[in-house]
């Protein structure tokens, strides 16, 4: 017969059986929960809701899946700080290369849109030089190219993007800003004659003025040293002709940084919402 022992262990062993399946069965449904508020766009109840299963899971079960939605969550709300926060615990989680790859490149295209690109550059390197993700040279290269894009280096960003031909869009984007953007070292040197600079940037009207004036005071100054008005000749000339030519050296190089970053901001709004592949 069995002992009365035997069967109060079968009963505890059963009910700590039964109290584990239904934990599970619980935890199993709150994440089904938090995933259907995270796919509704719901991002500020899903980071609640997966928060409150991490804090009640003590399995650690739904570690790297938890945190990996709640990074994306702070993502999407624009929160990188906090994204890259859950995101690096989900990635310290993972129990498999998949897992760690999926999270490492999270983590590189919340760095890309917060324009921390020196540190994605970096993660992008770890990537590719880890023997685990030889296959996954593609991949790392698409996000490498974004990284040159959201630091400005469009013409790296198209070479990059070329070496794929599934990427022709990106390189021909790239390859356009490039060719559209102006020099700002070019336009100051131009700008050594009155007016060049901003006709180079296509600022004609700022272009002629700058002409006119600097025209206007170098003659009187020029006249006031023929007439021996030597006092008039340097404040003329230091104070009056000196500023409108330096000025007009400023103004070339400033509306060439203003033009370039009309060009790269149409682009990047392009980007964002006319852009049909992968982005950050």
């Amino acid at each position: 017969m069995i002992s009365v022992n035997k069967i109060f262990f079968l009963i505890v062993l059963s009910s700590f059986w039964f109290i584990n399946v239904l934990a599970q069965t619980t935890f199993e449904s709150q994440f089904n929960y938090a995933e259907k508020l995270y796919d509704e766009e719901n991002y500020f109840d899903a980071v609640t809701e997966f928060k409150r299963l991490l804090y009640f899971d003590k399995s650690e079960s739904y570690d790297y899946r938890a945190n990996m939605f709640i990074g994306l969550s702070y993502k999407q709300g624009g929160k990188f700080s906090e994204a890259l926060q859950f995101l690096s615990l989900a990635r310290f989680h993972s129990e498999s290369d998949k897992e760690f790859f999926n999270s490492s490149i999270e983590i590189i295209k919340v760095n890309i849109l917060r324009r921390t690109t020196g540190r994605a550059f970096a993660l992008l390197d770890t990537l590719a030089n880890d023997n685990r993700f030889i296959n996954k040279s593609e991949e790392i290269n698409y996000w490498r190219g974004w990284a040159f894009i959201f630091s400005d280096d469009w013409q790296k960003a198209a070479s990059t993007f070329s070496k794929y031909k599934s990427d022709e869009q990106l390189v021909e984007l790239c390859d356009s800003v490039t060719n559209e953007l102006y020099n700002t070292q070019l336009a100051k040197y131009l700008s050594l004659i009155p007016g060049a600079g901003q006709f180079y940037t296509g600022e004609y009207i700022s272009g002629l003025i700058s002409i006119g004036w600097s025209v206007l005071w170098g003659y009187l100054t020029i006249e006031a040293f023929i007439e021996d008005r030597i006092l008039d000749g340097v404040l003329i000339g230091s104070m009056l002709w000196w500023r409108f030519y330096s000025g007009n050296i400023q103004n070339a190089e400033k509306f060439a940084l203003e033009k370039n970053l009309e060009i790269t901001n149409s682009a990047l709004n392009y980007l964002q919402h006319k852009f049909a592949g992968e982005k950050p």
